[in-house]
């Protein structure tokens, strides 16, 4: 029998008991089995005992509520029809085996527990416990209403001669017990629910990041493009006056060439203009909407890395202790690449001003055939780093910017405590195809700082 045939709903709302603890299923499993079978011999005792039943009938009903106990940890719906039906029986059966008694002083008539005795309303209510933490709460509901139903036609309409009622009490403790398991099922579903809509916040925010940093690259890379376009333009506009007597057609060649830079230009300042928008994580973008340049691009040429001496005379002006080492033979770069180098750098003595003070940073640049590998390793900030207000993009930044070009970045803790970022950039900002460089082989060298921090 499946979890729709039993009325359990899927997975999501009827979960595992202690699902990921499978040792503690099995000693629950166990724990289960035994009570049921200290409850089956204590239903069999009261039944030959109270009720005056044969062996068989004992065995059978007392053995039917223990079972009717162990399904109810898989399928609580059989189970607890299991347990209502034995009950049910035994009642019918007692019923008749029941004699006339005599009267009390006080009126009353003395005779057993019926139509639940005592055993039977223990498992009649914690399989209905069972149940209402699996199924929905108008299952749970309908189970209670038809235990009452059947308590009220054997008890309200059949009657017995003589015995102490127990209808009432059976019902009011099955009622105490489904709203236990509803309430608890609630509180379950809840956390279930406040989990996943936590997950669905986190992953949002993380895209939202991640579109913010890329469009945030994209209108800082317009001014590169944006001056390749505009050379185009001017080259195919002067090149007629370079030459003696043009063709016409040559006349009309370069005017198409520059009619064609001249819209690609405009198209991509139409672009940047719906990349544009307020943006409170970076006040200090000069292209964003009431930032320092309000929403045009800045005057200033976007820096590369002929301007890395200055970057580092003014992190050292800041306190940081900055060490460069240049290593290679410098050849032609890509504008992006040299653009997203000369950020990375930035950023990454950015962060450790912000999360390492006091520290000694090394700033390694080294140039390959195949590009461009730098590493900005700190060491072990010498105080407490202050609360910081940044967002948190940085490492998220600095990959978008490396990933764009077909490069990879890596960063994490040094043994010495500190932090390293390693980057590969491609030469020309576009990935290898034959050997790609494996991030694994761009792990950050031992640095020892001369600074007391040789020892992790």
């Amino acid at each position: 029998m499946n979890a729709a045939a039993d009325g359990a709903e899927p997975s999501r709302t009827a979960p595992t008991l202690f699902p990921g603890h499978r040792w503690l299923r099995h000693v629950t499993y166990v724990l289960v089995s035994l009570a049921a079978l200290g409850l089956s011999l204590a239903g069999m005792d009261e039944t030959m005992s109270a009720y005056e039943l044969g062996a068989p009938q004992g065995l059978l009903t007392g053995f039917g509520q223990g079972v009717a106990l162990v399904l109810a940890l898989r399928r609580p719906v059989p189970a607890w029809a299991l347990s209502l039906t034995a009950t049910a029986v035994t009642a019918l059966a007692a019923r008749a085996a029941m004699d006339p008694r005599a009267a009390l002083p006080d009126g009353s008539s003395p005779g057993p527990d019926w139509p639940w005795s005592t055993t039977e309303i223990i498992v009649q209510a914690v399989v209905l416990l069972l149940l209402a933490l699996r199924v929905p709460t108008r299952r749970a509901l309908a189970a209670l209403a038809a235990t009452a139903l059947t308590t009220f036609a054997i008890q309200g309409v059949l009657g017995a001669q003589s015995y102490s009622s127990t209808g009432t009490v059976a019902v009011a403790v099955c009622a105490v017990a489904v709203l236990v398991g509803t309430a608890l099922r609630g509180r379950s579903e809840a956390r279930t629910q406040l989990v996943e809509q936590v997950t669905i916040t986190a992953e949002e925010r993380n895209r939202r990041t991640l579109l913010e940093e890329r469009s945030r690259i994209a209108r800082e890379l317009h001014d590169v493009v944006a001056h390749h376009m505009s050379v185009i333009s001017i080259q195919a506009q002067v090149a007629p006056l370079l030459v003696e007597n043009p063709s016409e057609e040559l006349k009309e060649n370069l005017d198409g060439i520059r009619q064609n830079a001249l819209e690609a230009l405009a198209e991509l300042r139409r672009v940047l203009g719906v990349l544009r928008s307020a943006n409170p994580e970076y006040p200090d973008d000069p292209y964003a909407v009431g930032g320092a340049g309000t929403g045009a691009a800045p005057d200033a040429p976007q820096p590369t890395l002929d301007r890395l001496d200055a970057l580092l005379e003014n992190t050292r002006a800041a306190g940081l202790d900055v060490r460069s080492e240049v290593r290679g033979e410098a050849r032609a770069l890509a504008p992006g690449v040299e653009l997203s180098a000369y950020r990375i750098i930035q950023e990454a003595l950015s962060n450790a001003l912000r999360h390492a003070p006091g520290s000694t940073v090394v700033v390694e640049v080294t140039h390959a055939p195949e590009g461009l590998e730098l590493t900005v390793t700190n060491s072990r900030p010498q105080q407490a780093a202050p609360p910081s207000p940044g967002a948190g993009h940085g490492l998220l930044g600095m990959r978008e910017r490396a990933t764009m070009l077909g490069g990879h970045l890596t960063a994490g803790r040094t043994f010495q405590g500190g932090f390293t970022i390693v980057a590969f950039l491609p030469r020309d900002g576009v990935a290898l195809p034959d050997e790609p460089v494996d991030p694994d082989e761009l792990a950050a060298p031992e640095i020892i700082f001369p600074t007391g921090d040789e020892k992790p």
